[in-house]
This record gives C-alpha cells, sequence and structure tokens, in this order.
C-alpha cells in the first residue's frame, strides 16, 4: 500500500494555485538567499541600463526553494512578459518553436525541469540562446532545407533539480548559473509571517516558529503546513495560530518535530526493519515504501541525508544511529548492521 505524507512534492492544481497567491512579486518582497538577490539585482540593474534583456540563467537546487519565483521576478523587475513550460513539454522541436517564435523582445521564457528536454529540442534551442536564430528543418530527404528565422531578444530561465544532467553544452550558455540552498529557520519564520498576513491568518511568533522548525529548509512546505495549521485552528481552535495550536495540528497531520512525515518514518523503518538497517539499493528501497525511485531520492532522501539519518554508499543506503534513537529502535550492536532483524 503506498503511504501519502504531507511533504510529498506531488502537488494538486488547488495547491499550485495557492502558491501561486503567496509569491512574491520583486525582489525587495523575496525573502532569504541574499547573496543571490544581490547578484540577480545587479543583472537586473545592468541590463536596465543598456536597454537589454537580461542575460540567460540558469537556477538549480531542490524542489520548492524558489526557482520559480525568481524567473518570475526577474520578468516584473524587467516590465517583461513571463512565459512558462516544462523540459517534458517540449517533446518535439515543433513544440519549442511554436513557444519561441510567439515572443516579443524581452520576454522571459522559463522552462521547468530543464534536464529533462530531449536531445533533439536542446539542439534546437541552442542557436536561439547564442545567436537569436531558429534553425527550422523543413522537409525530410534530399529535399529538405532549413530555414533560419531571426528572433527578438529574450531571457532564457532554466531550473533544474539535478544540475548534473544539463548537458553541458547547454549548461555552458546560460551566462549565470546559481544554486539556490535550503533555508534557515529565521528566513522561513519570516516566510510565515507574510504567508499568514496574505491568508488573513493571525499568528503569534512561537507558532511562526514551530511551522518553520517543520519546514525542512523549504518554503514551499512552509506554505503547506501553515495551510494545514490554518485549517486545524479553524476548526479545533478559535482560528489564530500560536505554539500548541501549530504543534497539534502538525501531529494530527503526523509531521513531528525533526520535520518527518510519513514516507520519511517509512524510509528509515523499512530501511532498519526489513533490510537491517541496510545497505539497501535505491529501487528496492523506493518499492518497498511504495513510491517511484525518483521521488525517493529527490524529496526525500536530501533532508533525511541533511538531517544526518541517512547515509548513502557504494552498497546502497543505511540508517544512521541518529534515525534508530528518533524512531525509538534500540541501535543495533557494532558489526550487526546490515543482517537481517528478527521481527515479531
Amino acid at each position: 500500500m503506498r503511504e501519502e505524507g504531507l511533504l510529498t512534492s506531488v502537488r494538486t492544481e488547488e495547491e499550485i494555485a495557492a502558491e501561486v497567491g503567496l509569491r512574491p512579486r520583486v525582489l525587495d518582497e523575496f525573502i532569504g538567499q541574499e547573496a543571490l538577490k544581490e547578484r540577480l539585482s545587479i543583472l537586473i540593474e545592468a541590463a536596465s541600463a543598456r536597454n537589454e534583456s537580461v542575460d540567460h540563467l540558469l537556477f538549480s537546487g531542490p524542489p520548492g526553494l524558489g526557482k520559480t519565483s525568481l524567473a518570475a521576478i526577474v520578468a516584473n523587475e524587467m516590465g517583461a512578459t513571463f512565459r512558462s513550460t516544462s523540459g517534458p513539454a517540449l517533446e518535439r522541436p515543433g513544440d519549442l518553436a511554436a513557444v519561441i517564435t510567439n515572443l516579443e523582445q524581452g520576454d522571459v521564457l522559463f522552462i521547468d525541469e530543464v534536464h529533462r528536454l530531449p536531445r533533439q529540442v536542446e539542439e534546437v534551442l541552442y542557436p536561439a540562446m547564442e545567436d537569436g536564430q531558429l534553425d527550422i528543418v523543413v522537409g525530410k530527404g534530399p529535399a529538405a532545407r532549413s530555414i533560419k528565422i531571426d528572433l527578438p531578444p529574450f531571457t532564457l530561465v532554466g531550473a533544474t533539480t539535478r544540475v548534473g544532467r544539463v548537458a553541458p553544452p547547454l549548461r555552458d550558455r546560460f551566462g549565470y548559473v546559481a544554486r539556490i540552498d535550503y533555508y534557515g529557520a529565521e528566513d522561513l519564520a519570516a516566510i510565515v509571517v507574510r504567508s499568514a498576513a496574505l491568508l488573513g491568518t493571525p499568528i503569534t511568533p512561537d507558532g511562526c516558529e514551530a511551522i518553520a522548525r517543520r519546514s525542512r529548509g523549504t518554503p514551499r512546505i512552509a506554505n503547506r503546513l501553515l495551510r494545514r495549521v490554518r485549517d486545524y485552528a479553524s476548526v479545533r481552535a478559535d482560528g489564530s495560530v500560536d505554539a500548541e495550536t501549530a504543534d497539534a495540528a502538525l501531529e494530527v497531520f503526523e509531521v513531528d518535530e525533526a520535520g518527518l512525515d510519513k514516507v520519511d518514518r517509512a524510509i528509515l523503518v523499512a530501511i532498519i526493519e526489513k533490510f537491517g538497517g541496510g545497505p539497501v539499493g535505491l529501487s528496492t528501497l523506493a518499492i518497498a515504501v511504495g513510491e517511484d525511485t525518483e521521488t525517493v531520492e529527490d524529496a526525500y532522501e536530501p533532508f533525511l541525508i541533511l538531517e544526518g539519518m541517512l547515509q548513502r554508499t557504494p552498497r546502497g543506503r543505511i540508517a544512521t544511529q541518529r534515525a534508530y534513537l528518533h524512531l525509538g529502535i534500540e541501535p543495533p550492536p557494532p558489526g550487526a548492521q546490515g543482517q537481517l532483524m528478527q521481527r515479531p
């Protein structure tokens, strides 16, 4: 049976719409990532002063850290139109041509999951980024001919959770490549304050801190937890959120003090109880918890590794002593890890 966790990266259309309403519109509204904001501010001001488009940008980092928001902010700061698509949606060169030929001067084109662009689509994108031309082949065989279409200056903003999978020729054509890091608790608390104000939810500073502590360094998760706490407060409390209400709400939704949800704990329990603490391969682990390998690797493992509860080794995943202690399970004696545990 597939486990469903509150912190899963799978988003509904309703949640995506709610996220859009909470996104900052300009750099001054964007909380955290101060060094990146300063660099983007320089790029935007310099391009505006020269009356040019901002150079092509590539944002990398885990899901939910603000890559889409920053792309939209670049467009807003430049007074440009923001157009959005994704790598999987551009299956053929014609799909990309249809999007790019509709761009106007200065437009910002955002491609999410840019590492998933098919190779033949990437090859069409190269001259568009570098030379401002779209090279289209018309016809097949001996009658085929190439047509070059001049494009207006535009800015391509790519986003990826796996920068290593972006083809080097594509990565080299971005003028600025930025890594977005996890957020600190103080920045997350400030994000919760801002989002609560936009949602019209009264919240105390300790309520903000209680949510921030469980947000895994990720603004998207902070906003998701805030909405669930707001739901709990409106039904089981007086509508306002303090630390006690936040703790009670997140206990109901099975998010613990360390920020782990059902799937996180299921991963650790599977490694410990089914595979003797590890090592266990990624595909086997994913099957054991009813998730696909990419979700386990991208959405859950980074935080578990960051918290020191999981280790990646050449032989597979291993649960650390901290994972045993967090789950209230007696750690194995030295040298016993990897032997299947006797289940009651």
